[in-house]
């Protein structure tokens, strides 16, 4: 520990603490635009300067260490005036255009500008210039309003270990993007998100299809049904004023009706769903190499999330044998809804219009992809962010807190806390175990082995014991599972794998940190308080349901007895399986 005064205030801190920490954990709010928190700070940005008593310039107090007996001055008027000088000089060069931008009302820059009692900007020169870059799926830059933060960078190359972005040039001419000035499609991004999740402004956020659901809603020939996945629900509320962590599963739902969706359904149906073919999967795959000696179809991965999917097809080909079949949730939600409902409704795939309300921008992508059609037409139309739902249930003057709660309808809207967890790092991994662990012993998983917690890899064994006699050969083994979120992560994991180092039979990825609650179209900003807010959330949702195995919900059960027949059948295998690309940037 170190003695050190903050505004004359004497506190006692960590050896190797940054000034930026200690002053927040005295209560002294600095502001920052280039900072992330776990991530190797760059004092880039400048907002965040602080005098030291005995130095002769202003320090970044993000990279800044504090030592003994150090004085440091948070808000003097030589620190006031730096501050109000560097967002001033952001401003003159930002091509905001605040009144039409989607962060209008919550951009950091111009809360800060408001903050620092900015009410006209001193310097006048050229706006930085504005290119549109709309080549992928799932993500819009406007480099108009981009202003070298760099956070974005930060997180696509250290946390995401994609390198999609990087700085180039110096001064003015600096660009944020892909090299050469590319566009995102040519280079391996996997459309993740987390760079319009950090971005402070209006420079990088998700494809808008507000306007495409608008229409849909609007054509009475449409029969419009809505998915919601699991992590909406504990993040949504953060959006009307709820503090991080508040279900609103029942607001939810009214606020979909009252929009206008003929269907409310849950995306956690499919995910049981999911769990029953990725369930039945991962046990053929145990047959194959513990009885037919097919050691390499094994570890088995996860295969819900489309930014790891394409992170794999982008940067680890050989391993993509290795992922589940399973679509995720989602496409298997679109598949289902224009065949087995459609048919109950007595109406054709293309007349049903398929939403989801998702935490995350790479859906978007994965609902374009071009074989996410198994029900003859595009499976799921249109992928609407948190963000974007918030937005239209404001337009559509909806007062969220006045609404009753109201339940999802059916047949797709049943589901186990099984289906819940999916929302959170780890979810999948334990839901998966909760109904292969039954069927192999005929007992309950015991207590939950991989905890929701923010590890960035977690690791646990399970050994079989009193196997039912036709998995008899699985008696006595350790399944070795890991789960890991965050794609640098992942790439720890894989390394260590194809090293010999860890042996898994099977592993789960979330491409975001946190899993889904985490996403890049969640509501801003979200660090590890938020998350850890909306983890046990959650978990409080799953612990409240009387189901909470994916093969107790009696709605998959009679999806399979009236349509599907069983898992890995023919017609599930057309449905609800795919298959994957080693992919070049186009």
């Amino acid at each position: 520990m170190v003695r050190i005064y903050i505004n004359d205030q004497e506190y006692d801190v960590p050896a190797g603490t940054t000034i930026l920490c200690a002053a927040k954990k005295a209560g002294i709010r600095i502001p920052t635009l280039c900072f992330v928190e776990g991530l190797r700070p760059i004092g880039a940005c400048r907002v965040c300067v602080v005098e030291v008593e005995g130095v002769r310039n202003l320090v970044a107090s993000c990279s800044t260490p504090v030592a003994e007996d150090m004085r440091i001055h948070t808000h003097t008027a030589r620190v006031r005036r730096a501050r109000r000088a560097v967002v001033e000089l952001l401003l003159s060069e930002h091509n905001g255009e605040c009144q039409t931008c989607e962060r209008n009302g919550q951009c950091e820059l111009q809360s800060l500008a408001a903050e620092l009692g900015i009410r006209e900007v001193s310097y006048r020169g050229e706006k930085a210039r504005k290119r549109i870059d709309i080549s992928t799926p799932a993500l819009q830059r406007d480099s108009g309003k981009c202003i070298k933060c760099r956070r974005c960078v930060s997180v696509c190359n250290e946390m995401q270990h994609v390198g999609a972005l990087f700085p180039q040039f110096r001064g003015y001419q600096t660009i944020i993007g892909p090299a050469l000035g590319r566009d995102l499609a040519s280079v391996p991004c996997v459309q993740c998100g987390q760079c319009a999740a950090i971005c402070p402004v209006g420079a990088i956020s998700e494809r808008d299809h507000v306007e495409a659901v608008w229409a849909a809603l609007d054509t009475p020939e449409n029969h419009v049904v809505v998915q919601t996945a699991p992590a909406i629900r504990a993040a949504l509320g953060e959006c009307f004023g709820y503090p991080p962590g508040t279900l609103v599963t029942g607001k939810m739902v009214a606020a979909l009706r009252r929009l206008g969706f003929d269907a409310v359904f849950d995306t956690n149906f499919a995910a049981d769903l999911t769990i029953m073919e990725e369930g039945t999967e991962f046990l053929m795959r145990l047959r194959k190499a513990y009885v037919e000696g097919q050691q390499d179809v094994l570890p088995m991965f996860t295969s819900c999330s489309p930014g790891w999917v394409q992170y794999l097809e982008f940067f680890h080909h050989n391993l993509l044998p290795n992922l589940s079949t399973c679509r995720s949730p989602q496409q298997m939600f679109g598949a289902i809804a224009k065949t087995y409902y459609a048919k109950k409704l007595d109406k054709r795939p293309e007349d049903i219009f398929v939403v989801s309300v998702m935490p995350c921008t790479a859906k978007k992508f994965e609902a374009s992809r071009a074989e996410m059609n198994a029900s003859g037409v595009r499976d799921v139309d249109a992928v609407l962010t948190t963000r974007e739902l918030a937005r239209m249930i404001r337009i559509a003057g909806i007062d969220f807190q006045s609404l009753p709660d109201e339940e999802m309808d059916a047949p797709l809207g049943l589901c186990t806390g099984a289906g819940v967890i999916f929302g959170h790092t780890g979810g999948v991994m334990e839901a998966a175990l909760r109904t292969v662990y039954e069927v192999l012993t005929g007992e309950d998983l015991p207590t939950p082995t991989l905890l929701a917690t923010l590890d960035g890899i977690k690791e646990a064994e399970i050994t079989l014991k009193n196997v039912r006699p036709e998995w008899s050969f699985l008696e006595g083994v350790t399944l070795r599972v890991a789960v890991a979120h965050g794609l640098g992560n992942a790439e720890k994991l894989i390394r260590a794998i194809e090293a010999g180092e860890r042996q898994y039979h099977f592993v789960e990825v979330m491409a975001c940190p946190g899993g889904c609650i985490g996403g890049g179209g969640q509501p801003r900003f979200t660090d590890n308080r938020v998350r850890l807010a909306r983890i046990a959330a959650i978990r409080k949702e799953d612990a409240g349901k009387p189901l909470r195995k994916s093969h107790q919900n009696p709605q998959v059960k009679q999806l399979y007895e009236e349509f599907l027949g069983e898992p890995l059948s023919e017609r599930s295998h057309k449905l609800l399986h795919t298959h994957y690309i080693a992919r070049e940037p186009v």
